[in-house]
């Protein structure tokens, strides 16, 4: 054992306030050679140790190297500054072996053996011991990259659980970070998606929580292989043009007696209070986000995916849980803030605190917020008040057009409102259209299976034109836009976290058909400036006609500031509507660029009259009232030429 101080006094005391904007340069398991240690002055190979844990009387290491013996390896614990850290050099000790810290709480008890909150690799469950590993290089993010994840930039995301995507041989094993290195971005730049997203990837004990139980905050998870993995399917992504957003999860975390809860025999990354450190829904624990040190720790683990993986972002998860004290909570069983309001100001705090540091210390990269409340300036800047992220997933907008989407053809003359009344708010934040893994999951059906079919349409004509009727809607709406996997070719049953998807439906012409839209959808989406420039400012929208609910249609304009423009007009009735009157922003000759009736999607081929400029009812039109006809439960777009 080393005698030397191995934190220095400086960073020490930024780690003891909280403020360290790296705490992971220096908490953790890191190889290294320790200096002169041996009579001839020839530095010694080893792992520097340190872990927070201020209320424990005795804290070791044990591991692959000394045995599991907690008597070996004794750290000595640091309490300049009232840092409450414990440190340790252990020559020998090296890549690739097993550890843990055996802690012994104040009152003498000794805990189960801990795993490591900073370690960057962790074992393959049912297994939880940390893994020694070196801490990555610094990834940034490459500066063109930076351009093309901007506020009038296209953000179309392709939502992946990368575990289930697809599997090898027979379907039992999870892929490698090689595998999907190899597929995953040439399938979504091929569709024209500009990002994927990945549900969380770092380290969690339990499948079934699909990741968002995470213990291991700095570690890619071990199922898809090692560490590295992830940094070269980044670069893989970033080669195809696409950005990497990862789910991140600073709400919550599981109470595995490996993991953080009573992590020093106290409560030290959780709220001590129930009222406040429980939460109901998940059974889970909710870390103390008015601690300096446990918000070091969350805002750390933001930056060190951001430095350190070279992503484009984050989308933070269950951000509605952190902002209010009484979510999801009874009266009586909550604690107010200390104004006696709801809003949980230490949430706050920390959220903005996180989202200045990415701003400053990795310019470009950008955060989503799943936020599904009415709590105001999501999206704004913190320097006006606003939490500081880049975009609020429109949760509402997502929950009433499905609702309307639910709705026999016949009954949506009375649900017309749904589809429209998004655009009362949908400039109020930085929004993001999400269609996600949460509406095809727990009984709610795939999106296709929301879409109401007839008993006497065993072709499922209707099921499969609503869905593609609704995809138009969505790529013509303002607001980014989310798809989870699978839903591109109209999945048609729930997702399974534990099976690959259904590739075998793509030899189904009318899923086939469905893929081939998403493709010229996003396609679209990002050659068209009018479709994506301006999808957070009102001046790039404009209704034509949103008060037709006898006919269940909807038709509006988007522009792009400087001439362009796109009008889209959508029927969600299963009839189409001959000689329908239609004012456009201005005369001239228009086409139309996209029928989602067409057959090549699978659809009935009816045609708009816009098809062929030279012989349609729109060409040289002087007057910008024409007459098209609308093609049944389907969405068009139409251009000026």
């Amino acid at each position: 054992m080393s005698a030397k101080l191995l934190l220095p006094d400086a960073d020490l005391a930024l780690l003891a306030r909280g403020e360290h904007p790296r705490p992971w340069l220096w908490l953790g398991a890191h190889p290294m050679a320790s200096g002169p240690a041996r009579a001839h002055g020839t530095p010694v190979d080893g792992v520097r140790f340190a872990v927070w844990a201020p209320s424990a009387s005795r804290v070791a290491v044990v591991g692959d190297f000394n045995g599991w013996d907690g008597a070996a390896h004794p750290m000595r614990k640091r309490d300049q500054h009232g840092a409450g850290i414990w440190e340790l050099f252990i020559p020998g000790a090296a890549r690739g072996q097993f550890y843990k810290y055996e802690i012994t709480a104040a009152d003498g008890t000794v805990l189960p053996l801990k795993a490591d909150p900073y370690a960057f690799r962790g074992q393959l469950r049912p297994d939880n011991a940390s893994v020694i590993d070196a801490l990555p290089e610094p990834m940034p993010l490459p500066a063109s990259r930076a351009a093309l994840n901007r506020r009038d930039a296209p953000l179309s995301i392709y939502e992946v659980h990368p575990t289930s995507w697809r599997r090898p041989g027979d379907g039992h094993a999870f892929p490698s970070w090689e595998q999907l290195a190899h597929e995953l971005p040439a399938y979504a730049a091929g569709l024209g998606f500009t990002h994927v997203e990945l549900m969380p990837v770092s380290e969690y004990p339990f499948d079934g929580s699909w990741g968002y139980q995470t213990l291991g905050l700095h570690a890619p998870t071990a199922r898809l292989g090692d560490p590295d993995g992830l940094r070269r399917f980044v670069r893989a992504c970033h080669a195809q043009g696409l950005g990497v957003l990862l789910d991140f999860v600073p709400a919550h975390f599981p109470a595995d007696p490996h993991g953080l809860a009573q992590f020093d025999g106290t409560a030290l990354y959780e709220y001590a209070d129930p009222r406040e450190g429980f939460h109901r829904d998940w059974h889970t624990l909710i870390y103390d986000f008015g601690k300096p040190q446990v918000r070091q720790f969350l805002c750390g683990a933001a930056l060190y995916w951001a430095e350190r993986h070279g992503i484009d972002g984050l989308r933070v998860d269950a951000v509605a849980s952190m902002l209010y004290r009484d979510y999801s909570r009874p009266e009586g069983e909550w604690v107010p803030n200390v104004h006696g309001g709801h809003e949980n100001l230490e949430a706050i705090a920390l959220l903005r605190r996180m989202n200045e540091l990415l701003g400053r210390e990795a310019p470009g990269v950008i955060t989503i917020a799943e936020e599904s409340t009415a709590f105001p300036r999501v999206s704004a800047p913190t320097d006006v008040g606003g939490l500081g992220f880049h975009y609020k997933w429109n949760m509402g907008w997502m929950n009433d057009t499905l609702a309307y989407q639910r709705e026999q053809p016949v009954h949506r003359p009375w649900h017309h409102e749904k589809m429209s009344f998004g655009l009362v708010y949908a400039f109020s934040e930085n929004f993001l259209l999400p269609l996600s893994h949460d509406e095809v999951v727990h009984a709610k059906g795939s999106l296709l299976g929301k879409m109401p079919g007839e008993d006497h349409d065993p072709a499922e004509w209707r099921r499969f034109a609503n869905l593609r009727a609704y995809y138009g809607f969505m790529w013509a709406h303002p607001g980014k836009k989310l798809l989870f996997m699978g839903q591109e070719f109209a999945q048609r049953g729930e997702w399974d976290f534990e099976r690959a998807l259904p590739w075998e439906l793509l030899e189904d012409p009318r899923h086939a058909g469905v893929l081939r839209l998403v493709g010229d959808l996003n396609r679209l989406y990002r050659s068209r400036a009018a479709l994506h420039r301006k999808d957070g400012d009102a001046d790039g929208f404009a209704w034509i006609d949103e008060r037709d609910s006898e006919r269940s249609v909807f038709a509006w304009t988007r522009s792009d500031g400087e001439g362009g423009s796109v009008v889209a007009v959508c029927n969600f009735a299963a009839v189409p509507h001959e000689g329908y009157v239609l004012r456009l922003p201005h005369g001239g000759e228009w086409r139309e660029i996209l029928n989602t009736d067409a057959a090549v999607y699978g659809g009935s081929g009816v045609h708009s009259g816009a098809h062929d400029a030279a012989h349609s009812a729109l060409a040289r039109a002087e007057d910008p009232m024409i007459t098209i006809t609308v093609p049944p439960m389907a969405t068009i777009y139409l251009v000026p030429l």
